[in-house]
């Protein structure tokens, strides 16, 4: 009895969905983005196994290191589903470099990690483009980062992103420091939710029975347009109040809200007491809370709810410290005190 041979036929790596070439477009086309963020002490350009920076050029002389690592959240699934990929870059910036300046200190370079399922080099543009801007509002060089397609990871248009930042200080000025018992609460408005909290917020969208694309019901355009307003990026209004060496400590209002991050700048054996009449909350926070039913200290711990940043100053450096950190857009705002005790204590009404 006789047998038939088969010939195999010989495999790629694109036949295994891996797009070699689509990841060299895609280098190619965001390399003058990230050129356009560059800043002194980088050494070179995209495209090397890794990549150098001079700490000296940079203007240290004897940096310590800080480093950070976030994402955006379940805030991508809006952006998917929408399409809308233009400002998730922003907000990983954001993420990352908040937290740095919250140490005391300057961010200095980026790098990101982009990993989808089959690479769309013009969907993948749109979020790296984001990232250089946010890099550019920071004064931060977007120097690196992995482009990783992982057919049967990621399904359909799906992707993730994460960001990784380092930054340096002087030794010995690093935040918090100093901070008392009388000193003052400075709130540095948000530009929305920001990148937190939107696991409640698709639960709460869909309860309420609308979709991304709807008509907003609190402002105009689409409530997908508002969910994706990008995070505020505070580095260079921060940068000029540490410089002024009157700023004790600054706070990034995350995930845990008001309510768990502002303790993180205190030290043991002091609290806060935050007026929240003091400013103003945007539409959507009001919107929000009213939709789910939320109770207060449930959305001061879940959303930023209209501060983003805290700053703490003693109130004899009050009005420098607010110059310095004011800038066209972001108007600080007295919101309270430090004060013997622990937590944070809130009179008036969300």
């Amino acid at each position: 009895m006789g047998t038939t041979m088969t010939k195999n036929k010989s495999l790629t790596y694109a036949d295994a969905g891996v797009d070699i070439d689509a990841g060299n477009t895609l280098v190619e086309q965001i390399k003058p983005a990230a050129k356009s963020t560059k800043r002194p002490g980088v050494m070179d350009s995209l495209g090397g196994f890794g990549a150098m920076f001079d700490l000296k050029a940079a203007g240290f002389n004897d940096p310590i290191l800080v480093s950070a690592t976030d994402g955006v959240g379940t805030k991508l699934r809006i952006a998917i589903d929408t399409q809308n990929l233009d400002t998730v870059g922003i907000d990983l910036v954001a993420m990352c470099v908040n937290d740095l300046i919250c140490q005391g200190a300057m961010p200095l370079f980026f790098l990101d990690y982009f990993a989808t399922g089959k690479l769309e080099v013009k969907e993948a543009s749109k979020v790296i483009n984001g990232i250089a801007e946010g890099c550019r509002q920071a004064n931060t060089a977007l120097i690196g980062g992995e482009t990783a397609e992982m057919p049967g990871m990621y399904d359909g248009k799906d992707f993730d992103l994460a960001g990784f930042s380092v930054g340096a200080m002087e030794r010995g000025e690093t935040l918090p420091r100093n901070v008392k018992s009388g000193d003052v609460l400075i709130g540095l408005p948000s530009s929305g939710i920001h990148s937190n909290g939107y696991s409640l917020v698709r639960k709460i969208i869909e309860n309420s029975g609308h979709s991304w694309n709807d008509d907003c019901p609190f402002g105009e355009g689409t409530l997908a347009n508002h969910l994706l307003e990008p995070t505020r990026i505070y580095v260079k209004s921060a940068v000029t109040a540490i410089k002024t060496g009157k700023l004790k400590a600054l706070a990034h209002i995350t995930g845990g809200g008001l309510t768990e991050n502002l303790p993180r700048a205190l030290p043991e054996g002091l609290g806060a007491n935050i007026n929240l009449d003091s400013w103003s909350r945007l539409p959507i926070f009001n919107w929000l809370i009213k939709e789910a039913g939320l109770e207060s200290s449930e959305a001061l711990k879940t959303f930023n709810c209209g501060i983003g940043m805290i700053a703490i100053c003693s109130e004899n450096d009050l009005i420098e410290v607010i110059s310095a950190l004011k800038t066209e857009d972001c108007s600080p705002i007295v919101i309270g005190e430090i004060i013997n005790g622990n937590g944070v204590n809130y009179s008036g009404t969300l």
